[in-house]
């Protein structure tokens, strides 16, 4: 379980306690080469819910190394937990990972969301090497300086109507649960991921209306710090844009789209779309059996 994966290695500041045995267990033998890259950027991962994709994350995870990884907000999906427990084994793995993606080296920076807004009280706090905290400033390998932050704080519809947002929440679950009984006759059907919810985002009126003022919000607030651009999730679109003088940057999640968001060692950004990867990874044996 969950508490069984994180209270393991928690570092108070007066008491470093030794690890369990499982952070130094060896990796799984792949034949696949990892990707490098000097930073990534996941959020929205919700787990604890049904329409969380950890298979997904597991393989990105298991397939990336990095010098920081930054989860920004999200990560546990707190509203969902307190309505009725639900946490299966492949959403303890992705804590286990994470955990050993820390152990080994990576700097780790859990920027807290509104959905696990209990850990708010904990910014400043280190739990098995990953550091909790409101926002960031990340520096880029070409200078540029990045304000970290999940994006709740920039949506009027949980800052001044948190029932419309619990509601929202509610009608969202119902189609996640639709998203997840279609991609599983897909899946029977050998078919790849492919998710209803982001399709219908993303040709609703409304929904897009959303989308470019919460992004013009967030850039303005980023134009107000001084700094070169801003990084968030919590509306689920992955996005490089830029809105004047900033560059906004969103990663998307691991819900709907299963994007991430990397910088190469030179400090070049880019959106990394695991699903479209999976997908092109499928068709591979059937171009090759074809041939």
């Amino acid at each position: 379980m969950l508490r069984n994966a994180a209270t393991d290695l928690i570092i108070d500041k007066a008491t470093a306690i030794a690890p369990p045995d499982w952070i130094n267990h060896p990796e799984p033998r792949s034949f696949r080469p990892k990707s490098k890259y000097r930073t990534i950027w996941i959020s929205d991962i919700h787990l604890g819910t049904k329409g969380c994709n950890a298979d997904l994350l597991l393989d990105f995870l298991h397939s990336v190394e990095c010098e920081t990884l930054y989860l920004v907000g999200d990560i546990i999906d707190g509203w969902r937990l307190k309505k009725g427990w639900y946490w299966p084994d492949s959403h303890n793995e992705v804590v286990r990972r994470i955990l050993k993606i820390a152990h080994k080296g990576t700097r780790v920076v859990f920027i807290v969301g509104n959905h696990d807004e209990m850990l708010r009280d904990y910014a400043g706090f280190s739990f098995g090497g990953i550091t909790l905290a409101q926002e960031a400033i990340h520096e880029t390998a070409d200078g540029k300086r990045l304000l970290i932050t999940h994006g709740d704080a920039f949506d009027g519809v949980v800052l001044y109507a948190r029932w419309l947002a619990f509601l929202g929440d509610q009608a969202y679950t119902l189609m996640l649960r639709a998203n997840v009984w279609l991609n599983a006759i897909r899946k029977r059907l050998g078919m790849p991921y492919w998710s209803l919810s982001s399709y219908l985002k993303k040709r609703v009126k409304n929904a897009v209306q959303y989308v470019c003022a919460f992004e013009d919000a967030v850039a303005r607030e980023a134009a107000e710090r001084g700094v070169d651009g801003v990084v968030c999730g919590h509306i689920h679109c992955a996005e490089i844009r830029q809105i004047g003088d900033v560059t906004y940057y969103n990663d998307g999640d691991w819900v709907e789209s299963c994007t991430a968001l990397v910088e190469a060692f030179d400090g070049t950004m880019s959106i990394l779309d695991w699903s479209e990867t999976h997908r092109a990874r499928a068709k591979q044996p059937q171009m090759l059996a074809v041939a």
